[in-house]
């Protein structure tokens, strides 16, 4: 990593590591909503977070990006508290509508904070640390949660929500204060913005991409367990793609610089379709953490590629609701992988292979989706 990072860029990296120590907390969100709870709950958390993306964007309309994103972060640790309170199925179902509402208010913001801080290859560097560093921190928050379960549940979600609070000061107190995006000039942009068949097409291919990605994390250890493996072997998968990550960035190093982000993206998804196939085909657990572990190293150079090519695509006053309607991506795969795995797994057997099965089917999709826009790129 060669490339400095801007100041600005580097605050929002430790405001994002802060809020990311407690953000364990909603791993364990049907346990805290309890077996009778646990659908309803992630339901409703799922399709709130979703609609406060979307919340996040229209804000910069009026508002800078430093205090949306402290708003958001300020928000969600207060939402959280609430969580703590919560006695009995109508106030527990409430409080996490509360926290989905509030969950992603920050993200547009900061990834627009990212996209003003850099240009072109240091752009993408940029975007690139804050996955590495949001990896690692992750890596750190499960060992704290580790700590911290044995206290109870509400435990994590006090942690989680005190983290936030913090990360919102800091973000107050040393980003910069900026200026909200600049206005849209053609009054029917105003009244009704539409996304363009372009970015239809880049979210497309990132659904596709989201659906692999999730397939494959959500069910590497039950397919580990399924193939034989020692208990403790999915934690250590699991540990060292997240300490190969940054490995794997700094080798790629200027390997890549210059060559658009669409065909690094496009290539990646193939070979981690290819990878996904490989886990979906073998019973050997070893051959499986192998097959994953390439995958977490392709993925780290892929880190930070899509929100670098939604930056550099979309014009400036456009930007924030680009990075809303592409992030949506993530919101859409996320209840659609078990379902499909669950289709896939009645043709193979098991569900760690139905899993994979449907990881490499959509990996090998986006770029069929970015194929047309990478012959411009």
């Amino acid at each position: 990593m060669r490339i400095s990072l801007p100041p600005a860029a580097r605050t929002l990296v430790w405001v994002r590591i802060l809020n990311q120590l407690g953000a364990f907390a909603l791993s364990f969100l049907a346990v805290l909503a309890g077996p009778d709870l646990a659908a309803a709950a992630l339901i409703t958390f799922g399709v709130c977070a979703l609609a406060s993306r979307w919340a996040g964007a229209f804000l910069l309309d009026r508002f800078a990006p430093r205090t949306v994103l402290a708003a958001g972060l300020a928000a969600t640790g207060a939402a959280l508290l609430v969580l703590t309170l919560a006695r009995g199925p109508v106030q527990m179902i409430a409080a996490i509508a509360l926290v989905g509402l509030a969950f992603e208010v920050y993200e547009p913001a900061g990834q627009e904070l990212l996209a003003r801080a850099a240009e072109g290859e240091q752009r993408h560097h940029t975007f690139a640390v804050m996955g590495v560093a949001l990896s690692a921190a992750g890596a750190l928050a499960g060992l704290l949660a580790a700590f911290l379960l044995p206290l109870g549940v509400r435990w994590l979600v006090v942690a989680d929500a005190f983290t936030c609070l913090a990360a919102a000061v800091i973000a107050v107190a040393f980003l910069p204060r900026g200026t909200r995006r600049p206005p849209a000039t053609d009054t029917k942009q105003k009244a009704r913005w539409k996304p363009p068949a372009r970015l239809w097409r880049l979210t497309m291919a990132g659904t596709a991409f989201a659906i692999g990605y999730l397939a494959v994390m959500m069910y590497l250890p039950l397919a580990l367990l399924e193939r034989g493996a020692p208990a403790w072997l999915p934690g250590l998968a699991l540990t060292g793609a997240a300490l190969l990550a940054p490995l794997a960035l700094w080798a790629a190093g200027g390997l890549l610089t210059g060559r658009s982000h669409t065909a690094i993206l496009a290539l990646g998804a193939a070979a981690l379709g290819v990878l996904a196939l490989v886990m979906a085909v073998t019973s050997s657990s070893l051959v499986t953490v192998s097959a994953y572990l390439a995958s977490a190293a392709v993925n780290s150079v892929l880190l930070g590629r899509w929100q670098s090519m939604i930056a550099d695509a979309a014009p400036e006053a456009e930007r924030p609701r680009w990075f809303a309607f592409h992030g949506s991506s993530w919101g859409v795969a996320q209840p659609l992988v078990p379902p499909l795995a669950a289709l896939a797994a009645a043709l193979v057997g098991t569900a760690g292979a139905g899993a994979f099965l449907t990881a490499g089917a959509a990996f090998l999709l986006a770029p069929l989706a970015l194929r047309a826009r990478t012959r411009q790129s």
